[in-house]
């Protein structure tokens, strides 16, 4: 194992937990598919870029295809469904919730790829589920934000599950500059008709808008989404998607120490369910010696 084989996982959560705060960051001065486009828009630019300066290979057309539809789920549904979900009123809590039921269908569906789910992961499937309902059960509203907010999440559930399954299926290996390129131009071209009919496309081009986008390209985009990228490519997509689990942890001790949001004995308890939950998905099954 390298060393960013052991660095990815924890990194990975950290970058992905982020986004919350960066969505509370942006909330209020920009329309969430507006934002979505012009971060979409600055990856595509910075991949690209980059791209050409080591002169990376370009996916064969099938390949791209693929890409294409994988990032259309993976970006523009899952990104899009959440951000206006929020946007429309339902609490971010229930929205984790719902988008953080990832990896149960993921290990429900990953026969479909050729990956065995072991009972002692199912079981640690389960755990982590638990854990993430004790972090946030305090920030829930569940007798709210049904209709159009929930579906929306839903959709959000389905379409990162479906896009992670399809690119660990179809093109589990690719250059992950080109990849990115073909991956949020095919978000944008979706994204963008949307904001166009649904939004004014407002965007107040302050402080807070400029620092979440920025953060939004740079790390959350090209660095948690190239780490996602990487662990799928070298690891089981079962495994991948439980890291997920850990971020309503991750994300309630950042909001205690920026916002001082409460962090109470429930939450802490939730926490260590989560990492054991966890543990038992990715840990491997110990040797027997004859």
């Amino acid at each position: 194992m390298t060393a960013l084989d052991r660095l990815a996982p924890p990194l990975f959560i950290f970058i992905w937990a982020t986004g919350y705060i960066v969505a509370k960051l942006a909330a209020p001065h920009a329309d969430p598919l507006t934002f979505l486009c012009w971060r979409y828009a600055g990856v595509v630019a910075l991949m690209l870029a980059l791209a050409l300066a080591a002169r990376a290979p370009w996916p064969a057309p099938r390949e791209m295809a693929h890409l294409a539809l994988a990032g259309i789920g993976i970006q523009a549904l899952y990104l899009g469904g959440v951000w206006v979900a929020i946007r429309q009123g339902l609490p971010a809590g229930t929205a984790a919730l719902i988008v953080n039921l990832q990896p149960v269908l993921v290990a429900a569906l990953a026969p479909l790829i050729g990956e065995r789910v072991a009972p002692r992961q199912w079981a640690g499937v389960a755990l982590g589920l638990v854990g993430v309902i004790l972090v946030i059960w305090h920030k829930l509203a569940l007798g709210a934000g049904f209709g159009l907010p929930l579906l929306l999440s839903v959709m959000a559930l389905l379409a990162i599950t479906g896009g992670t399954l399809y690119q660990k299926r179809f093109v589990p290996h690719f250059d992950l500059r080109t990849g990115q390129v073909v991956q949020f131009a095919a978000a944008l071209a979706v994204t963008l008709p949307a904001a166009w009919m649904l939004e004014p496309m407002r965007i107040e081009w302050n402080a807070e808008v400029l620092v979440a986008m920025a953060w939004s390209v740079l790390v959350l985009t090209a660095g948690g989404i190239s780490l996602m990228f990487y662990m799928l490519r070298h690891g089981r997509v079962t495994a991948v998607s439980s890291t997920m689990y850990l971020v309503p942890s991750v994300t309630s001790v950042m909001a205690w120490l920026l916002f001082g949001e409460t962090l109470g004995a429930q939450a802490i308890a939730g926490m260590g369910v989560t990492l054991l939950g966890v543990y038992l998905v990715v840990a491997k099954k110990p040797e027997t010696r004859a």
